[in-house]
């Protein structure tokens, strides 16, 4: 068998050949499905389980799930940088085996430490099985058609609360979280593990060659503006809301009275209205410019999330707020993988995209220990809801003052170019 994880000259360069694998899409849609739906959703549904039956501190146990969102920001650094050089089979294959031992070592914990700890190693198999292997894989792969590809997975992803977190509540009904956790750790074997190993097998190509000049220079200069810095704490503000709510409706729902079946499916529902959001992105990128846009999604953000606070009931009302939420999360989610383009162009991308990825990733790691912590001295879930959709609130007085990145555009392009007029 041929070494498919070795850079071979002249295959498969992304550009419409046959070498192209058709597998790879479909697959990775599947995959991700299930590692966010095993390695990510099923935690907020079990949790509650998990701190009744053994007495750790929730304050704790969220702790060591954002340590693992930590570890897979550091390690995604490292992981990228191998794709590039040897494509993404070897990569996403061992971060699937590295997400069952870790998902085997939380389900047998004896104590916290070792929980924590299998958390800490879940980490480095969310850093090679989520997101940002598959972008690399399929922006390679598919390009200059990645664009679609990249949609086509994210719109499946957004499946994996839906799928997963109700099957973890129908699981966590008849077995304690540990057998469940065991359970869904053999259906990730079973998915992920082969997929990987054999849909990822298609030569890897070689990039494209760039022929402009170097313009660290310039790339420097859009990252010291007001505008830039202003963008970086709208989504930092932001990602730390959604990280933190979705982590917290769960929660939040027990502490009404509703079961944790009930919440499960107010969670999975809410990631069927985040892959609504993202089929609505397109549209609403033709018709408003990248600071309303900005504007309108992070307010909506705060709003979804007040109303989850203010509203006690009905279910039904509960569900549809959740699926509203989903909705706004779906469109943050393109929002930030389109910033830097819709702002500053495609040719300094890489390292813009970069230095706003820190803060936000870091935002979203610290979020659910942060809400978590914060809970009991706020009063309970729905006063730190408020205080989430207050943070949204000012994220929405930083993106106003993001505006006008127009004429840095013009001026790293080194061409004139009539400043865009915002429409805040």
């Amino acid at each position: 068998m041929t070494d498919v994880d070795t850079p071979e000259r002249g295959a498969a360069t992304g550009t419409g050949d046959r070498s192209r694998p058709r597998a790879a899409l479909p697959a990775l849609c599947v995959t991700q499905i299930a590692s966010w739906g095993i390695v990510y959703y099923a935690f907020p549904v079990l949790n509650p389980q998990i701190t009744t039956a053994t007495g750790w501190p929730a304050g704790a146990t969220t702790a060591a799930f954002s340590a693992a969102l930590l570890v897979s920001a550091v390690a995604g650094i490292r992981v990228g940088r191998i794709i590039d050089r040897h494509g993404p089979r070897t990569v996403m294959t061992m971060g699937s085996v590295v997400g069952v031992l870790s998902i085997l070592i939380v389900a047998s914990a004896p104590n916290l430490p070792v929980f924590i700890a299998g958390w800490l190693l879940a980490g480095l198999a969310m850093a090679g099985t989520f997101y940002q292997p598959a972008f690399a894989a399929l922006t390679r792969w598919w390009a200059p058609d990645h664009v679609r590809a990249l949609t086509i997975v994210t719109l499946a992803g957004g499946l994996a609360s839906t799928v997963f977190a109700p099957l973890t509540a129908a699981l966590a009904g008849h077995l304690s979280w540990r057998t469940t956790y065991a359970v869904l750790a053999l259906v990730l074997a079973g998915v992920t593990i082969p997929v990987h190993a054999f849909a990822l097998k298609a030569p890897w190509p070689q990039p494209q060659i760039s022929t402009a000049p170097a313009t660290a220079g310039c790339t420097d200069q859009v990252a010291r503006t007001r505008p830039f810095w202003m963008l970086a704490a709208t989504l930092t503000l932001s990602a730390f809301t959604v990280s933190a709510a979705v982590i917290a409706l769960v929660p939040l729902m027990a502490e009404r009275g509703y079961t944790s079946t009930q919440a499960a499916w107010a969670l999975g529902l809410g990631g069927a209205g985040q892959t609504l959001g993202r089929t609505l992105y397109a549209t609403l990128a033709r018709h408003t410019s990248p600071t309303s846009r900005t504007v309108t999604l992070v307010a909506l953000g705060a709003l979804t999330t007040a109303a989850l606070a203010l509203t006690p009931g009905p279910y039904a009302l509960l569900v549809a707020l959740s699926v509203a939420a989903g909705t706004v999360r779906g469109n943050l989610t393109l929002l930030q993988a389109t910033a830097v383009t819709d702002r500053w162009g495609t040719t300094h991308y890489g390292r813009l995209s970069g230095l706003l990825a820190a803060p936000t990733t870091t935002a979203a790691a610290i979020a659910p220990f942060a809400g978590a912590v914060l809970a009991a001295p706020l009063g309970g879930y729905p006063q730190l809801f408020i205080a989430l959709a207050a943070v949204s609130t000012a994220a929405c007085i930083t993106a106003l003052k993001s505006a006008r990145a127009g004429g840095q555009v013009a001026a790293c392009r080194g061409a004139p170019r009539k400043q865009e007029r915002e429409r805040p």
